[in-house]
């Protein structure tokens, strides 16, 4: 099968070079900049980690050398830096979208013959490289936000932030009052940390209303404040209850209202002001352990 052709140039890609060639060692000097994920992803090439990936696998260049370890660090003003045989430009337009991911739709921005990815289904005008905005899985349906902002996404995926997600879940049989407060008070789940290691850590759901319930199934709305991997399909098979369907309808202030399944718009000015103060709110601190409730 020949290699898929690289993204189409846009404003956020360029194919003329502006950088000097100069040793792979200097991108392990700290003082020379920006570290290159980071830039990578504020250029909107994806997320951190999706960069992260990118860098390891041999996939960026930097003034011509292959830069395939971490961390290294670039100056974004003057080094020429290509990732998968494509130049990357710094200075693209920040794009926001709100997207109504149909069910089918894949959230993976590397390409496929049999799936349609969801920045498919987004032609934005400005041409711009856009990746998701933290994932649904291929079966989930709902509100996605794509855009080329890659610290914004960063702050908004991150769990420290506990920016607020609201779904609403059709589960297989009907749910008991004890799993309704299994899922308010949290229960472990394992997750495959770097390196192949696995980490226990406590999940909950912060709120919980029940829409529906009879023998057959139930239908609630859950409100989360972290993004792990399927953690509501993980939380319901744990109880004995597997997702029958899973729709996200809000994160922090945007919901679905206006779109039907496939079809996206931009973020108004004062939804990205509104997007971004939720993202830059200060982390909750414990209080300290004299003044903790005892239980």
């Amino acid at each position: 099968m020949p290699p898929s052709p690289p993204p189409p140039v846009g404003d956020g890609w360029s194919t003329e070079p502006d950088g000097t060639p100069s040793s792979s060692d200097s991108f392990q000097d700290a003082s020379r900049g920006d570290r290159l994920q980071k830039v990578l992803s504020s250029a909107g090439v994806g997320s951190r980690r999706a960069c992260e990936e990118l860098i390891l696998a041999g996939e960026v260049l930097v003034n011509g050398h292959v830069v395939n370890t971490l961390p290294a660090w670039v100056d974004p003003s003057r080094d020429h830096i290509v990732v998968s045989g494509q130049s990357v430009r710094t200075n693209a337009p920040l794009v926001y979208v709100l997207l109504f991911k149909p069910r089918g739709v894949i959230c993976s921005n590397a390409p496929t013959e049999d799936r349609r990815r969801a920045i498919d289904l987004v032609p934005h005008p400005k041409g711009v490289r856009l990746f998701p905005v933290g994932r649904l899985d291929v079966d989930s349906s709902g509100l996605l936000v794509l855009t080329n902002d890659g610290d914004l996404a960063a702050r908004l995926t991150h769990p420290r932030h506990g920016v607020k997600k609201e779904y609403e879940v059709t589960v297989r049989g009907e749910l008991s009052d004890k799993s309704l407060n299994r899922l308010r008070k949290g229960m472990m789940l394992a997750d495959r940390r770097s390196r192949g290691r696995v980490r226990a850590k406590k999940a909950l759901a912060n709120k919980v209303d029940i829409l529906h319930r009879d023998r057959d199934r139930t239908r609630l709305n859950i409100v989360l404040a972290e993004g792990r991997n399927r953690q509501v399909r993980r939380m319901m098979a744990r109880l004995g209850h597997p997702v029958r369907k899973l729709r996200r309808l809000r994160i922090g202030p945007l919901n679905l209202k206006g779109l039907r399944p496939g079809q996206w718009r931009d973020l108004t000015p004062w939804e990205v002001e509104q997007l971004q103060a939720v993202a830059n709110r200060e982390p909750r601190q414990a209080p300290p352990a004299s003044r903790r409730k005892q239980s």
